[in-house]
């Protein structure tokens, strides 16, 4: 699918499913023009021709960011076809793709070459996860890997088994939930801390949200935001 302008120098990357434990999941990339014209990537889906081609159209491809551990497997190839690409990630990214060079891990501050642009806060507190949250600034955009998953019932009636469907709104991983899925829920035993990343969220005060599963939000993002981390409050 063709690149879609979502905002301000904002575009999404549509690409084909991956197996998660033999689900079938959606993947989605977001492309950034940052104000130097450097292009931010995050969340690299599989490169084909036709995607090079678009987004070099677009700037050079100077950022390549990994929200969590489980959003890596395309950053090798992007890094040989854009050299001079940097590679940003939470320390959990940087352990789990020690074949990779990353710069310093991400955390609660925003780098200075993105600032200009791009806000982010770290969600931590689980037992085995942890998700770094973007904005942009000029989209009014917050972008989410897996803090959101909100399949559509058409996409689980197509690739989801009846079971798979049945668990995936019991977990509330579809619309109009959109929650996290029920394992990174339980996982969250210490909670006051992303409590407080969530208020950072919403003092963004969002109008569009896109996650990496599901249908996106293309307004009213600080109500979709409440509604979907309802589980934490």
């Amino acid at each position: 699918m063709p690149l879609e302008p979502i905002g301000e120098n904002a575009w999404l990357a549509e690409g084909g499913n991956v197996s998660f434990y033999g689900f079938p999941y959606n993947t989605r990339s977001v492309i950034v023009r940052l104000t130097s014209g450097d292009l931010w990537v995050w969340s690299p889906i599989a490169l084909s021709e036709g995607l090079r081609t678009e987004v070099e159209a677009l700037g050079p491809v100077r950022h390549l960011v990994s929200p969590n551990p489980i959003h890596h497997l395309f950053l090798g190839e992007w890094q040989h076809a854009f050299p001079e690409a940097r590679l940003w990630g939470p320390q959990s990214t940087i352990t789990k793709r020690k074949d990779l060079v990353f710069e310093a891990a991400l955390d609660q501050s925003v780098p200075e070459e993105w600032r200009q642009d791009m806000d982010l806060v770290r969600f931590y507190g689980s037992s085995f996860m942890d998700e770094v949250v973007f904005f942009h600034r000029f989209s009014r955009t917050v972008i989410f890997a897996d803090l959101s998953e909100n399949f559509s019932d058409d996409f689980l009636r197509a690739h989801w088994p009846w079971w798979a469907r049945f668990i995936a709104r019991i977990w509330k991983i579809r619309e109009p939930w959109g929650y996290a899925p029920l394992e990174w829920r339980l996982s969250w035993w210490r909670r006051a801390p992303a409590r407080q990343a969530l208020e950072r969220v919403l003092a963004w005060q969002p109008e569009r949200v896109v996650m990496a599963h599901g249908e996106w939000q293309r307004s009213n993002g600080v109500a979709y935001v409440e509604r979907v981390f309802a589980w934490l409050r």
